[in-house]
C-alpha cells in the first residue's frame, strides 16, 4: 500500500554464498562484470521502480573492493556503485550491525562511523546503542563526518517517512495492535500460505505421505521451539510425538543419543537449520538414516541443506521455523494436504557447483 516502505536487499547481492553472514563474514569472487551479469539486475530493477530502501550485505567482494571491508564498510559499494554507477538517490540502511559479518574487522565503536561514511543513511540494531550514538557524535565533532553529511541521510530517512504519511500520523495507538495484527484472519492467509508452501524435494522410499498412525514419532535435530511447536501439531492428532533437541552444532555423543531414540520409534522426523555449514547437523541425518527407520529430513531454514546431505532419501523444505508452517508440514506429513511447493531458487551440488542438485522450480506434488 501507499504507507508501507519496499525495501531492496541485500546490496551488491547476497545470493552466491553459502555463509551466513549472521556467524561469519561470506567472501564472493565475482568480478565486476559477473557482478554487473548476475547480481545487479534486481537492484537496477528494484531503483527503477522506485523502492524507498535499500539494505546493505556484510559480505566482501574482493575483486570490487581489495580493501577486505564488508560491504556496508565500503565506500566504493555504497558510494561508488550504488550511488555513482547505479544513480540511486534513497534511503540505504544497514543489514544489523550485530551480525558477526560487520564485526569481525573493526571495534564495535567504528563500525557505526565507517558506515556513515561508506554512504549508509540508517544503522540498524548497533551492538551497542549508545557507543554507536556517542561514536558518531564524536566523528562529527572532530570533523571526520561533516554536517553535512549527516544532513544528507536526514533528508533521505525524512523524505520516505514523509511519502509514507508517517510525518503526517507520527502518534499509533498501541491498543490497535492486537485488533489489527494476528486477527483471524491473519492466521487463517498465514496457515493458507505456509500449506501452500511446503516442498518435497526428496521421497525416494515413498515415505510420504505416512498413510497410518504411527505408534512413536520421534523429532530431533534443530530448533528447541520449533520441535515444541511439531510435538504440539502431531500430538492434537492422537499422534505420540517426543522431541530431542540436539541444537545447531550437535556433537557425536548428542547424536549417538538421537539414533539411540530413534531405534525405538517407528517414525523419526530429523530438523535441519545450517546444515550446509554444520557437519554434527549433517552427521545427525546419515546416522538417522543408517537405521533402516523411515526417516524424513526436513530443512526448517535457508533451503540448500538438502544437497548437503544426498544419502537422506527424504527431504522437505519449509522455510520457516514457524508453528504455522510445523502446521503445515504435520498436514503434508500425514497426506491433509498434498505438497504444493516449489524451490525459488536452484541449490548447487557440493560436490560439483556448477550443477545444480535441485534446479528451480524443484518439487514433487502429489
Amino acid at each position: 500500500t501507499s504507507t508501507v516502505s519496499a525495501t531492496a536487499k541485500h546490496f551488491p547481492g547476497h545470493g552466491d554464498t553459502a555463509t551466513d553472514s549472521h556467524t561469519g563474514l561470506p567472501i564472493i569472487d565475482h568480478d565486476k562484470a559477473t557482478w554487473e551479469k548476475v547480481d545487479a539486475p534486481p537492484f537496477r530493477a528494484a531503483i527503477a521502480a522506485g523502492t524507498d530502501v535499500i539494505m546493505t550485505a556484510h559480505i566482501v567482494f574482493p575483486k570490487i573492493d581489495s580493501s577486505g571491508d564488508p560491504s556496508t564498510l565500503s565506500h566504493t559499494v555504497l558510494t561508488g556503485m550504488l550511488r555513482n554507477e547505479l544513480g540511486y538517490r534513497g534511503m540505504v540502511i544497514t543489514d544489523s550491525l550485530k551480525m558477526d559479518g560487520v564485526r569481525q574487522k573493526y571495534p564495535d565503536a567504528e563500525i557505526p562511523v565507517r558506515a556513515l561514511e561508506a554512504g549508509a543513511d540508517m544503522l540498524l540494531m548497533p551492538m551497542h546503542l549508545e557507543l554507536a550514538v556517542n561514536s558518531v557524535l564524536d566523528a562529527v565533532r572532530s570533523g571526520r563526518i561533516s554536517e553535512q553529511r549527516i544532513d544528507e541521510s536526514v533528508n533521505r530517512i525524512l523524505t520516505v517517512k514523509f511519502n509514507r504519511g508517517v510525518l503526517f500520523h507520527p502518534l499509533v495507538d498501541p491498543s490497535a495492535v492486537t485488533r489489527t495484527v494476528g486477527t483471524h484472519g491473519n492466521k487463517v492467509t498465514a496457515q493458507q500460505i505456509t500449506d501452500a508452501s511446503i516442498t518435497v524435494l526428496r521421497n525416494d522410499d515413498r515415505i510420504l505421505p505416512v498413510s497410518h498412525s504411527p505408534n512413536s514419532v520421534l523429532i530431533t535435530g534443530w530448533g528447541d521451539d520449533t520441535m515444541t511447536a511439531l510435538t504440539g501439531s502431531m500430538t492434537a492428532r492422537g499422534i505420540k510425538a517426543t522431541a530431542l533437541h540436539t541444537g545447531d552444532a550437535p556433537s557425536a555423543s548428542t547424536n549417538a543419543g538421537a539414533v539411540a531414540a530413534a531405534m525405538n520409534s517407528d517414525l523419526v522426523v530429523v530438523l535441519t537449520n545450517g546444515a550446509v555449514g554444520d557437519s554434527g547437523q549433517r552427521d545427525l541425518v546419515r546416522q538417522l538414516g543408517a537405521t533402516g527407520k523411515p526417516v524424513i529430513a526436513v530443512c526448517v531454514g535457508r533451503p540448500y541443506d538438502p544437497a548437503s546431505v544426498p544419502e537422506a532419501k527424504t527431504w522437505i523444505d519449509t522455510y520457516s521455523s514457524t508453528p504455522v508452517s510445523m502446521e503445515s508440514l504435520t498436514k503434508v506429513i500425514f497426506g491433509e494436504v498434498g505438497p504444493h511447493g516449489k524451490l525459488p531458487v536452484s541449490i548447487p551440488d557440493p560436490a560439483d557447483p556448477s550443477t545444480d542438485a535441485y534446479p528451480f522450480g524443484a518439487g514433487i506434488t502429489w
